[in-house]
């Protein structure tokens, strides 16, 4: 089986376009603690994809345990996240500390080699230069395994020819003789972000021309290529930008018994299979948390027209904020990685081994839904005007949006947000911002919440400002209506969720992604606080049995915990039970990032 060769990808612009020209950075998750701050160590700072900052982490502690020296000085290695497509942003930029909290890296290691590609071509010199990789996971097609079998998987192949079938059949499952699963729903994420929809948007157009080899711009504009790609995305159940949004909502929704009714099938890479299986679906665990496996297992289609790997090279910068001896201190890191015995533990966290040397061995095996021998076929890289042609037109042909955009206008957001801007200030700028994210066919709308909205008593505590329309030609009202808002009176959290969601519902477009984005700075505070048990548990109930079932019309709540006063937990719970996500921004200036990370999903 052949290891994949180097992503030569071309098409900056628009991957930093649909990025915002922002990044998404987080710290390293619960559970993956780098031991130790360095002290006076020369510090290797390692910005990583969100999927492997386990391994790295271990890795790193392992590493800092040996305490290795460089010119006398001791070598202390801290990894923290930070997407691929932002990362590729940021380091052209110089990475402006204006931008994110996260520091400078010395060594970056995003999910495949062709975000490095980028760099070096936006910035027209060699930043990131050509490096082997950490470890590898091909793109597979992830399936619950009833559904896999009611495909004939695998004794049957199964390719993105059988998805478009399946995505536009009327009876959906029923043609396969399980109508309660509904009709077929895909999952998958934005290109311009994440490395497993880039790749999965890539064989889309493989898979439409029948091509495995020499895709061309010309493939990109005949008609049936276009409709096929387009019958694909209009499956998809919603973007996002990390994969693991999926992973944790296709698990709560196996505990409630409605994984069927949740995803059909979400393109990941097979290291999330094998997590997933194992009853860690965001590949972290937590201090304390025991995994479980799923009642539905998940199946890796490796799909039969071919797939991509991502390879995650250990990147070593060759920036002007990286010296020469943290150059030499990380490239003991990297030999540290490559070692026989540390590729075996990328084999413990679901990776296949970079290092050719060392054998592909548990647990990427049958028994976790993988197969060892697959894939069998691996995909050829467009060249740069294609993948251009083809993320620009993944613009155009992606499944349309049906969004409600929610502000809370609460006397707090009048409180300074942190760069002398009220919190209201910066939460209007990043709104209005993120309008450009969408195509002028999505219809959108605006709406504000707070006790006594019409200060005349009437109880009103929710306007819908702007109705939710085609944005195309109204973005300047919208922008004109967020922008003339200002901060009332108290947060009536509950009562405008429900209202919300139950707009949303009740004018649901199945031939659209429904959802509402909600930014909340505070908690629950309507005057009444004896009911809010009730209606927090009457929304929570009424969310699931939105999203659930064969014939269900799914309105996912996208929430936002806006400054450090925000009802987090609550959020959290509102956004899962509509199998959505929450997005933190404790710190409001980080929102404009924030918002347009949010937008990745429609």
């Amino acid at each position: 089986m052949r290891r994949p060769s180097a992503v030569l990808l071309a098409a900056f612009t628009i991957i930093v376009a649909g990025c915002g020209g922002s990044s998404k950075t987080t710290n390293a998750p619960t559970g993956t603690v780098v031991k130790g701050d360095g002290g006076n160590c020369t510090k290797i700072e390692m910005a990583v994809s969100s999927e492997k900052i386990a391994l790295m982490t271990t890795l790193a502690n392992d590493f800092n345990g040996t305490k290795q020296h460089v010119d006398g000085t001791c070598v202390f290695v801290d990894p923290y996240t930070v997407s691929s497509g932002a990362a590729a942003d940021l380091i052209v930029r110089g990475w402006p500390d204006s931008d994110t909290a996260s520091p400078k890296p010395v060594v970056w290691s995003p999910a495949a080699s062709g975000w490095g590609a980028i760099v070096d071509q936006r910035s027209g010199k060699t930043i990131a230069p050509a490096s082997p990789a950490i470890m590898l996971t091909p793109l597979v097609i992830a399936m619950p395994k009833p559904m896999a079998d009611a495909l004939g998987y695998p004794a049957k192949p199964i390719g993105f020819a059988d998805i478009a079938k399946l995505a536009n059949d009327p009876q959906g499952w029923a043609a396969y003789g399980h109508p309660e699963w509904g009709p077929f729903r895909l999952g998958k994420t934005n290109p311009n972000f994440s490395t497993s929809g880039l790749n999965f948007t890539l064989a889309e157009y493989y898979a439409a021309t029948g091509k495995k080899t020499g895709l061309s711009v010309e493939d990109l504009a005949k008609p049936d290529v276009q409709r096929f790609t387009s019958s694909v995305e209009s499956a998809v159940v919603h973007y996002g930008d990390i994969t693991m949004t999926f992973m944790n909502n296709w698990y709560r929704a196996d505990a409630r018994g409605t994984a069927l009714t949740y995803a059909s099938a979400v393109a990941v890479e097979e290291k999330s299979v094998i997590d997933y299986n194992t009853g860690n679906p965001d590949g972290i665990l937590s201090p304390g948390e025991t995994p479980q496996a799923p009642k539905i297992p998940l199946v890796a289609v490796y799909p039969s027209e071919g797939t991509m790997y991502s390879d995650s090279p250990f990147i070593i910068l060759d920036a002007a904020w990286v010296t020469q001896q943290q150059k030499d201190a990380a490239k003991l890191f990297e030999d540290f990685v490559q070692l026989p015995a540390n590729q075996r533990k990328a084999l413990q966290y679901g990776f296949r081994p970079g290092n050719a040397a060392v054998a592909i061995a548990d647990p990427v095996t049958l028994a976790n839904g993988v197969d060892p021998n697959q894939p069998t076929a691996e995909l050829e890289v467009p060249q740069p005007a294609v993948m251009t042609g083809i993320l620009d037109a993944w613009a155009q042909q992606r499944k349309s949006a049906r969004v409600m955009i929610v502000l809370d206008v609460s006397g707090s957001m009048s409180e300074d947000g942190g760069d002398g801007r009220s919190k209201l200030d910066l939460a209007k700028e990043a709104a209005i911002a993120s309008l450009g994210e969408f195509k002028d066919d999505d219809q959108v709308g605006f709406a504000v919440f707070t006790t006594d909205l019409n200060a005349n008593g009437d109880g009103t505590i929710y306007k819908d400002v702007v109705p939710v329309q085609r944005i195309g030609g109204n973005k300047e009202k919208l922008r004109n209506e967020i922008d003339a808002q200002l901060p009332q009176n108290a947060t009536p959290l509950y009562e405008a969720s429900q209202q919300a969601f139950d707009e949303m519902r009740t004018s649901y477009d199945p031939k659209r992604i429904n959802a509402v984005v909600l930014l909340t700075d505070g908690v629950n505070d309507d005057g009444n606080s004896s009911d809010d048990a009730t209606q927090l548990s009457a929304l929570i109930k009424d969310m699931r049995s939105g999203t659930e079932g064969s014939q269900s019309t799914p309105v996912r709540m996208f929430t936002i915990s806006y400054g450090a006063d925000a009802d987090k937990a609550t959020l959290l719970r509102i956004a899962e039970a509509s199998n959505a996500a929450l997005y933190d921004a404790s710190n409001p200036t980080t929102i404009q990032a924030v918002f347009t990370a949010v937008v990745s999903n429609f």
